[in-house]
């Protein structure tokens, strides 16, 4: 019989922030002294594997060879205390996937979805690696890496679900150093959440990155399509980050430096190799009728729907003055999300938008006007298509909705009250950077009438997010593993 394994966040207590009587007392997650079993692998698979947009159905691993090469991946659900079994010894015959053959074309990658899973279930993979050499068989006969899973539960079950978020990586001065690379992945490793949520970023492509006191590979800006797969290869070199992703599931999505500062996709001549080399190098799912679609959104069990923003791929410029026809979203993408957001059964209902909604960013004299959803003086901005997501949510009284972001290099928390009755109607936390220079504080743009519950920059930081039928639990942790801001919000 198959085991079930609900993944349920370990939570600690810290103290109540004085004065300020919106706050919780109880922290999220408590640090783990030892390390979850650990994934096997070897030199075939120099930039690691890693774990993306699993489901309650099914999952992607992503991998990269070496060169050229024929790859089969097999997977099987654990036994009944089969943590430490070897795929061989699982009571049920293990899937496999055809072989499979890396190639220049894709830079030596393989995103290999994995299909027709159990909800929460415990899988555990194998992945077998050979030359692409025309030996007659060509089958994989060397084991390359092998690790573990959890499905997803499904809608009906309420289960709590722990997860850790941020964005903006290797920035300028604060890129890979030392053999770690990045060890804020670390830190948040040990918290042990379910999932995490990459809010973009992953790579900043147009900035360098000089060493000393980085390390070296990436001291140049990326307008090809083989410079951003350098980039990305660059950050897979630090350890901290290919063991957190061996670890740990993925959902990832872009924002800017993914391809240059601020652009906007329909105008920017380098989007479309920023975009492949993205995809080539993380587990994305998209529709077979749709392959560049990057919006989505994750259904963790009765509680919890995640909905995933493209902000780049379809926005208008972002010096057209604000109006009816200025978008960030797209038509396609606005209708995709406020349809789910009226048609979700979840009890909260989660939207992870790159972009903050209130802070103004303005741009500069080579991408000018306001690159987020906050207006600047100069009419541009994207407020009239955010003010159509804040109608919906007030006019079908959709509850326990929270935006997560990112992108300004700060933590922030806002609460929203549009309305003005007194009511808050949802809220926002920002969190980042991973690794980059702090932003420079921007006040609040005043709107939708929020209140600044919390306001740090000066270190880097990722949120961490437990929610339950009954309420959602939030923590700001920095690099050191300080937990700096908690906040709970009751389900209504």
């Amino acid at each position: 019989m198959r085991l079930l394994f609900l993944l349920v966040g370990l939570f600690a207590v810290c103290s109540v922030l004085s004065g300020c009587p919106a706050w919780s007392g109880q922290s999220i997650g408590s640090q783990k002294s030892s390390e979850a079993p650990p994934v096997s692998g070897s030199g075939l698979l120099p930039q690691g594997i890693a774990i993306g947009d699993v489901t309650s159905q099914g999952a992607l691993l992503w991998l990269r060879t070496d060169g050229a090469a024929v790859v089969r991946v097999e997977w099987a659900p654990l036994p009944m205390g089969g943590q430490v079994s070897p795929l061989e010894t699982v009571t049920t015959p293990p899937s496999r996937t055809a072989l499979l053959k890396t190639g220049v074309e894709t830079d030596y990658t393989l995103t290999v979805p994995l299909k027709g899973l159990n909800s929460s279930t415990r899988y555990r993979y194998h992945v077998l690696v050979g030359s692409a050499e025309p030996t007659g068989r060509q089958l994989p006969e060397t084991s390359a890496a092998m690790g573990e899973f959890v499905t997803l539960p499904d809608e009906t079950t309420s289960v709590a679900v722990s997860f850790a978020w941020s964005g903006d990586l290797g920035s300028r001065g604060r890129c890979r150093r030392g053999v770690d690379g990045y060890p804020i992945f670390g830190v948040i490793h040990r918290y042990n959440p379910d999932f995490f949520l990459f809010l973009g970023d992953t790579i900043y492509g147009d900035h360098l990155c000089p060493s000393p006191p980085n390390e070296p590979g990436a001291d140049f800006k990326a307008t090809t399509l083989d410079a951003y797969r350098l980039r990305h290869r660059y950050q897979r070199g630090a350890d901290g980050l290919r063991r957190f992703l061996a670890g740990t599931p993925v959902y990832v999505v872009w924002d800017d430096h993914e391809v240059r500062n601020n652009f906007a996709g329909p105008y920017d001549e380098q989007m479309p190799a920023g975009r492949q080399a993205l995809r080539e190098y993380w587990p994305i799912a998209s529709p077979f009728e749709d392959p560049h679609r990057l919006y989505r959104t994750v259904r963790y069990g009765a509680d919890l729907e995640l909905f995933i923003l493209d902000v780049r791929q379809y926005r208008s410029r972002n010096i057209d003055r604000d109006g009816d026809s200025k978008t960030m979203l797209g038509a396609a993408q606005l209708a995709w999300l406020l349809n789910g957001l009226q048609t979700s059964t979840a009890t909260w209902k989660v939207i992870a938008t790159p972009v903050p909604l209130s802070i103004p960013k303005g741009g500069d004299s080579s991408v000018p006007g306001n690159d987020g959803w906050a207006g600047g003086p100069d009419g541009t901005g994207f407020e009239r298509e955010r003010q159509v997501i804040v109608d919906t949510i007030l006019n079908r009284k959709i509850k326990n909705v929270v935006f997560l972001s990112g992108d300004v290099h700060w933590a922030q928390i806002n609460a929203y009250d549009p309305n003005q009755d007194r009511i808050i109607d949802f809220h926002e936390y920002i969190a980042g950077p991973l690794s980059a220079p702090p932003g420079r504080f921007a006040p609040t743009q005043t709107v939708l009438h929020p209140t600044e519950l919390f306001y740090e920059t000066g270190y880097h930081n990722f949120g961490l997010a437990r929610a339950t039928k009954h309420d959602f639990h939030v923590s700001v942790v920095d690099e050191t593993g300080k937990e700096r801001v908690s906040h709970r919000i009751a389900a209504q």
